[in-house]
């Protein structure tokens, strides 16, 4: 039967106090509820992106005391940070995976800007300290990248690619554009077992792309406040959890199992934790 790791992206996009504690309370709820993943960025105090990883370790000690859960570090984010800022977070040894982000997009009004030289940096950066990357891709011209580095680089297989969908200026959240992007995605990479993928959809409200995702055959979903904070339309989540555990329940109904922090780490080709 199919595993599909559930990734929580816990925090939203925009800036708000950050409290350590409260962050990984809620991850560890997420956990329980069926999170195997948790995907997250160097905030200050304020929820500014920085470079300082300072108050991240601190949010990370307090949910590895208390859980096995796959901790992922963005690279990204809009903000004027250099590469070589948004990088620092590739360094810390409790860094297991990092997004990597292959291209330039709109996002809404802001510009999501990824130079190629930028890029290949941070690969660089991301394979020398030997993290996992997650690729994000926002339409298919990104895929066709990611298979270029992939050839570039000695990146471990499977490659594991997250598809993006619902940010005004990028792909929309349709299963159209789903449709098309694994299309790309098997264009670009024909041997399957050379990729996993997964979903991302911003600012959702229902369900029925994350259900096409999986009829699809998707590896992986991500949910949490940093992409939307619903449950159905006009229904406000209390908290993440609550929306891993939805997700959850979405994913039996599928036929299919959440994958365990270990079996995550075994479909990513990650080393099993002592």
């Amino acid at each position: 039967m199919r595993k599909i790791i559930i990734s929580v992206a816990p925090v939203p996009a925009a800036a708000s106090p950050h409290d350590p504690q409260a962050i990984a309370r809620d991850v560890v709820a997420c956990y329980h509820a069926g999170a195997a993943m948790v995907h997250l960025h160097s905030r200050d105090a304020s929820g500014l992106l920085t470079a300082d990883t300072a108050l991240l370790a601190e949010t990370v000690s307090l949910i590895r005391a208390q859980c096995p859960i796959i901790i992922e570090v963005s690279t990204g984010g809009v903000s004027n940070l250099t590469i070589q800022e948004r990088c620092q977070t590739c360094y810390p040894s409790w860094v297991e995976c990092n997004s990597l982000n292959v291209g330039s997009v709109n996002l809404g009004e802001a510009v999501y800007q990824n130079p190629i030289r930028d890029v290949r940096y941070c690969v660089e950066q991301i394979l020398q300290n030997g993290k996992l990357p997650e690729i994000e891709v926002f339409e298919i011209g990104m895929i066709h990248t990611a298979r270029v580095l992939s050839l570039e680089y000695p990146m471990a297989k499977p490659l594991l690619l997250a598809l993006v969908l619902g940010h005004s200026g990028a792909m929309p959240a349709t299963v159209e554009a789903l449709d098309l992007m694994l299309q790309g995605l098997y264009t670009f990479f024909p041997c399957r077992a050379e990729v996993l993928w997964g979903i991302t959809q911003a600012h959702r409200a229902g369900w029925e792309l994350i259900d096409a995702a999986l009829e699809r055959g998707a590896n992986a979903v991500r949910i949490g406040f940093e992409d939307s904070d619903l449950l159905g339309v006009n229904r406000k989540a209390p908290n993440n959890a609550a929306l891993v555990e939805a997700l959850a329940k979405q994913i039996t109904q599928h036929a299919l199992l959440c994958a365990t922090p270990d079996e995550a780490r075994h479909m990513l080709g990650l080393p099993a934790r002592s």
